[in-house]
């Protein structure tokens, strides 16, 4: 049992990270906060705009000034961008200021539950398959480096993944109030599927 002062969703996108994660906020009566959402409300524009007019590397500085203030409150589920583990000094801090959970997905998973999505600037080619390879291959070591748990969500609907995550987050994280967080020593533990676990 481990006590941090968040709870934070990593993961790539179409692994349900904010429907699981407003999911799981209710569960807890906790605030729900999307990254991706707080940054475009500060900043007036979408992401898709933000990435047009400042690139990528526009992006991630506020990615990365949104994510520390948000990560300095506490008594949050966090849904954060696919690319928030990119940067160091994020990845220590999601680790000292939250639970993690990295919220896998595999590729066809992913190309299911984005097929209508037009929104995300990273899949706006052609081809979406070699994009989400290329993204899962740099992403997937990083998510493993953060997390202290890695469910899977691709076997599962968004109501079972989220009953089954939140009952197993309930075995492994201690709210604010539960005691001294100590994420330094944290281990990551592997879950099953719901089935099997």
């Amino acid at each position: 049992m481990q006590s941090a002062p968040n709870l934070v969703l990593v993961g790539p996108m179409g692994a349900g990270k904010s429907s699981i994660g407003r999911r799981l906020a209710a569960r807890f009566g906790v605030a729900f906060v999307d990254v991706d959402h707080e940054i475009e409300v500060r900043t007036g524009a979408p992401v898709s705009t933000i990435f047009d007019c400042e690139g990528e590397a526009g992006f991630r500085a506020r990615e990365r000034a949104t994510l520390a203030e948000i990560l300095a409150g506490e008594g949050q589920v966090i849904a954060t961008g696919g690319g928030a583990v990119l940067e160091p000094g994020n990845r220590a801090l999601l680790r000292a200021r939250g639970f993690v959970v990295h919220m896998h997905a595999d590729v066809e998973a992913q190309l299911a539950r984005l097929a209508r999505d037009r929104s995300r600037p990273l899949l706006a080619g052609d081809d979406r398959v070699e994009v989400l390879r290329r993204l899962a291959a740099a992403r997937a070591p990083l998510y493993a480096e953060v997390a202290h748990l890695r469910f899977d969500t691709g076997p599962h609907a968004c109501s079972e993944a989220a009953a089954c995550l939140g009952h197993l987050v309930e075995a492994h994280w201690r709210p604010p109030g539960g005691g001294t967080p100590d994420a330094d020593q944290a281990t990551t533990t592997s879950v099953a599927p719901c089935d099997a676990s």
